[in-house]
């Protein structure tokens, strides 16, 4: 059945094999997508577009609309929807579509690839025996400090007293005087300062020496805590594009990073489909700040 809205997670080459020999559906034989429906390729103009039939009652362009305001129903859609990609991608290159890109049947999808055929051709060329590696660096707060004695009379105490006769504010009797209590605040903000600019210098050199050893580099923004749900402030947020051969060596050398720089916490994800490298931006420094590839509205070939 060719008619009905199809569901597009990556565009493949058309090797010219028959569609179950293709790399990327075989890997995906026992994977679905985000209905749960089996993935298929729909093939045109030497491109092969990795898609699958979704009911209009969930996908539909207004229906799709309200469901991602659904933070939980969009979620595990972009969970499918990677977990098809990533599969796709293990063993052959793939360029990931937009999430919640929708076609109104295969001929959406063939409109689909003859309009951006240049583009997605180019990044086949481009990124082919490459993979993308995530990696992040964060900065745990110091752990509080426990106040000397005769902090309990300080002026933030419960029973201070604004009063200069006040017991305590000259620091009588071993208590701490108002302006010593300022002093080791000042002191306490300064120290958190430094130490921030050493962690945010520890994650520049972390970044600096990976990208020496990849082909490209992306910095995106800091996450969000709220969204993560990481407390912990986040230094370094990039992505690196990585020859696969390579890929032993890269993970390696972020294990050494991490090991010499205590004070981050690091973490590598990957290898993932190239997500952040698949526009041709090659005017564009590598340092680059740009937002996570995959945030996006809806896409719609009507």
């Amino acid at each position: 059945m060719t008619e009905g809205l199809r569901y597009a997670y990556a565009v493949v080459r058309d090797t010219g094999t028959p569609e179950a020999a293709l790399d990327a559906l075989t890997a995906l034989e026992e994977v679905r997508g985000v209905a749960g429906e089996r993935v298929r390729a729909v093939r045109h103009l030497g491109l092969a577009v990795l898609a699958g039939a979704v009911p209009a009652e969930d996908f539909d362009e207004g229906p799709l609309r309200r469901r991602l305001e659904d933070m939980a129903w969009l979620e595990d859609m972009a969970r499918a929807h990677q977990r098809v990609v990533d599969t796709a991608g293990a063993e052959s290159c793939v360029i990931p579509v937009r999430l919640a890109t929708v076609c109104q049947g295969e001929e959406g999808l063939r409109r689909m690839l003859a309009t951006g055929r240049e583009r997605f051709a180019s990044a086949l060329d481009r990124l082919e025996g490459r993979v993308e590696w995530g990696v992040k660096a964060y900065a745990a707060p110091p752990p509080p400090q426990e106040p000397p004695a005769g902090a309990a009379n300080g002026p933030d105490s419960p029973g201070a007293s604004d009063s200069p006769d006040a017991p305590g504010a000259s620091g009588a009797s071993g208590g701490m005087s108002g302006r010593d209590y300022l002093r080791r605040r000042k002191a306490q903000r300064q120290a958190a300062e430094r130490r921030w600019g050493d962690t945010e210098e520890d994650a520049r050199l972390v970044h600096h020496t990976l990208s020496g050893l990849a082909e490209r580099a992306r910095l995106h923004p800091p996450q969000d805590p709220r969204l993560s749900g990481v407390s912990d402030r986040n230094v370094l947020n990039a992505a690196y594009l990585v020859r696969r051969e390579d890929s032993a060596a890269f993970a390696e050398r972020v294990g050494e990073l991490a090991g010499r720089t205590p004070e981050l916490r690091v973490e590598l994800t990957g290898p993932w489909a190239p997500y952040s490298f698949t526009d041709p931006d090659e005017t564009e420094s590598a340092d680059e700040t740009t937002a996570p590839h995959q945030t996006g509205d809806a896409g719609a070939d009507r």
